[in-house]
Order: C-alpha cells, then structure tokens, then sequence
C-alpha cells in the first residue's frame, strides 16, 4: 500500500511539475501576485501591465491569468473607444481563446462562445445572422453549459428575426422554441431542488450565513430564468397560434408522421395552444400512442374522450397516465395537464384534486399552486353566506399564489401580482372592524373547504 501511494505521489508531483514550468519563471511569478492583489481591490489600470507581462510569457501559468483578465479588460474596453476599444475587444477575445486552450477543465466551450456574442452584441457589433450561428453552434456542440439566460433569449430571439425576414422557416422556429424551453425548465428544476432543501430552514430561521447568500442566488437565477421564459413566449407570439400550427403540420404530416419526436412535440404544441378540437390533433395523438404508448398519450386520449362526453373513460385514461409514470417532476407535469384540463372544464374540484397531486409529486411545482389559487379566487362568490365569507376567499387565493412565487421563483413576477390582485378584493381592516371579525375564523362549507383566520387589527 505504501508502495503505491509512493509511486502515485511521485507521479502527481511530476506533473505538477511539467505542468507549471511557466510558472518557475521568477518574473511571470512576482508578476502574477501583483496584478491579482491590484485586481483583487478592482485596481484595474494597475493591474493591467503586470497581467499582460504573465499572459503574453507564461499563458500557463495560473487560471487567474483568464479570471482576472477578463475583469481587467472589460474595464479597460468599457473607459476606450475608437480603434483602441476594437483593439481591445479583440484581445479579449484572444484571451477567452486561450482559456479553452490552456485550461480546458476550467474554461467551457459554451461560455467562450457567448462571451463573445454578448460583448460584440452590447458593442452592437454583430448581426442576426451570425447571433444565431454562434449561438446555435455553443448550444449544439456544449448545451450542458449554455446556461445564460440573456444567450438563450438572444439564441431564439436572433432566429424569429431571421424568420420574419424570409431566412428561415417556421418549423426551425418551433424546434429551436422547444430547445431551449426545455433547457430552461431542466436548469430552473435544478435550482428549486436547491430551494427546496433550504426553504424548511429559512421558515425555522436556522440558515447559515453560507445557506442565505446560497438561498438568494438560488432566487435571483430563477427569477432570470422566469423573465427570459416570458420573454421567448412574447416573442414566439401568434407565430405559434393554430391558424400557423395547424397548416404547418399538416403540410409535414406525410414526412414527418413517424418521427416520434416531433409528433410528441407537434402534438404538446397543440396541446398547450387549445388547438385540439382539430382533427390532426386527434389523428396526431392516435400516431403517438402507437409509435409510443407513454404516460403522455394517456392525457390526450383522456383530453380527446373528454370532448366526447366520456367523463368517466377521461378520468379513468388521467390516471393511467400517472399511474405509468414514475418520475416526480414528470408525473407532476403530467398531474398539472390534467388539472388544466378540469378547470377548462369547470370542474374546479377535480381540477384542484389534480394540481394538488402535482404538489405531492413536485413541491416546487408552483403553476399548480397558481392554479389552485385562481380555482379558490374564481369560488369567491360560491363559498360563503355573507359577503364578508365570500370575500374572505381571496385571503386563502392571495395565499396559495405566495407559496407559488416562494416555492419557484421564476414565477414570482406572475405569483406576487396574482397575490397582490386577490389580497386587494380580501376584507379591508374598515371591513374586519365593522364585522367584529378580528382573529376570528371563516369556515368555507363549499368545494373549497378548509378555514382561513382573519388578520387581527
């Protein structure tokens, strides 16, 4: 044992060495503690010399040579103009280059190439066309790092221009559309697992210092991501209405009919948009069950018998459909479909039973809670024998919408105008006053059921 431990240091300790020979060099190491210290403190004009002396003669020798590069000439880019400022755009392009390069576990391709966009796009020195096609390669070639938020939105944004000026067509616009909100959505879950872990410790007020600051980046990042999702769907706009949908699959439908891929999406697509009293959709959805039978299909079968009249064949196809899936955030996608699909019908208390089980499966689902809130906000004038009980529902809508903002943060935008909308039609404290009802609590005899407790004064 100790034998292989020796070799294995010995070998580490090697490369190590080989890896660092740069770094021996005396000058490149006095040079390269004093531009980080002046970088450290944002000292960039002092940095700026020592730095380039490291990266021009050792480029190897430390990843802070591209860390603290970065900072130093975005400041430097940020204070020039004319050919200086192209000349220094330029190298920093070098700069990223050579990260990927010398530091290829460090450096990701993904973030090269949209480092380059965005600062050519802030500079306002690129155009569509090549947005889109450096984009497209970074999401292509490295999609597991694409992850910035303004990149995705530019990514399609760059592409629905292109559509509207006639270079390319409708069906590349719904492709790239799915991509990436499907990228948003699997980089989104990732942070509300994280903030779900924390949230119990934040409500027993037992985070740590380290826990917060996690917490509130966790936070910020699905806020982004929720505002750049908006942002992709206004964009997208009517492009993506049934009178487009409709004759663009139906002009695909012979070629494309047995790739399962793009039926599922043409037919979540129509789905999504209440295209499905068209007949492709019921066709379409006859073609996923037999290319593949998956949890999915259940839910457009039940969507289909439903139409019909068939509420018991419906209900029977939802549960099936949950029955077969067994992952937690799928099957809660799966539960938040039917729900949608009981409230388009009016069947709030199924629909709520459904958004609830979406919740059991995925806490951090906070469209269910959403649903439900507007379900509660929607039974005001059922639930209650006074006006003040009728009323008092919209405290128990306003809270549901909350949890919705607290628990995905991507919706807080939606989720805290929703809450503030139906807070505003809650009892006012003249209102509470006058009714005697401080502290006190209201029963709901309806669907709804449950109490909420009145505010004291």
């Amino acid at each position: 044992m100790k034998t292989k431990l020796y070799f294995t240091a010995v070998m580490l300790l090697g490369c190590m060495m080989a890896g660092n020979a740069q770094a021996q060099n005396p000058e490149c190491m006095t040079n390269l503690s004093i531009f980080s210290e002046h970088a450290k403190v944002k000292n960039y004009d002092a940095a700026y010399a020592p730095w380039k002396m490291v990266y021009d003669n050792c480029p190897d020798a430390n990843w802070a040579i591209y860390a603290y590069g970065e900072r130093i000439l975005k400041d430097k880019i940020e204070k020039s103009s004319g050919g200086d400022k192209d000349a220094l755009v330029n190298e920093l392009f070098g700069v990223w280059d050579n990260s990927l390069k010398y530091f290829p576990k460090k450096a990701k391709k993904a973030d090269v190439i949209i480092d380059k966009v965005l600062l050519k796009y802030d500079n306002k020195m690129i155009n569509d066309d090549d947005i889109y096609a450096q984009l497209s390669q970074a999401f292509t070639e490295d999609r597991a790092n694409f992850k910035n938020p303004k990149a995705l939105y530019l990514y399609f944004s760059s592409l629905v221009d292109l559509h509207k000026a006639g270079k390319k067509d409708l069906q590349e616009v719904f492709d790239v559309y799915d991509e990436v909100t499907e990228k948003i959505e699997d980089e989104n879950d990732k942070l509300t697992d994280n903030i779900a872990k924390l949230l119990p410790k934040e409500e027993a007020n037992t985070l740590t210092s380290k826990e917060k600051k996690q917490l509130s980046s966790y936070n910020s990042y699905s806020e982004n991501y929720g505002k750049i999702a908006g942002s992709i769907d206004s964009k997208l706009g009517a492009l993506a209405d049934c009178t487009n949908l409709i004759p663009l699959y139906e002009k695909s439908f012979e070629e494309k009919k047995g790739d399962i891929t793009w039926v599922k999406r043409a037919v979540g697509r129509m789905f999504s948009k209440e295209c499905t009293d068209e007949p492709l959709f019921s066709k379409m959805v006859e073609i996923q069950a037999s290319l593949d039978p998956s949890a999915d299909v259940y839910v457009y079968l039940g969507t289909l018998k439903m139409k019909n009249g068939d509420s018991k064949g419906a209900l029977a196809d939802f549960d099936k459909a949950l029955s077969l899936e067994t992952d937690g955030k799928k099957k809660s996608n799966i539960a938040y479909k039917v729900a949608v699909i009981n409230k388009r019908k009016g069947s709030k208390s199924t629909a709520r039973k459904y958004a609830q089980a979406a919740i059991d499966s995925n806490p951090a689902n906070g469209r269910a809670y959403l649903l439900i809130a507007n379900l509660y906000a929607t039974s005001a004038n059922d639930c209650g024998s006074t006006p003040f009980e009728k009323r008092a529902m919209y405290w128990k809508a306003a809270d549901m919408a909350r949890k919705a903002g607290r628990v995905d943060p991507s919706l807080s935008s939606s989720a805290s105008q929703s809450a503030a909308s139906y807070a505003a039609k809650a009892p006012t404290k003249e209102m509470i006053f006058s009714a005697g009802m401080a502290g006190k609590t209201v029963s709901f005899s309806c669907w709804v059921g449950g109490s909420v407790k009145v505010p004291n004064l």
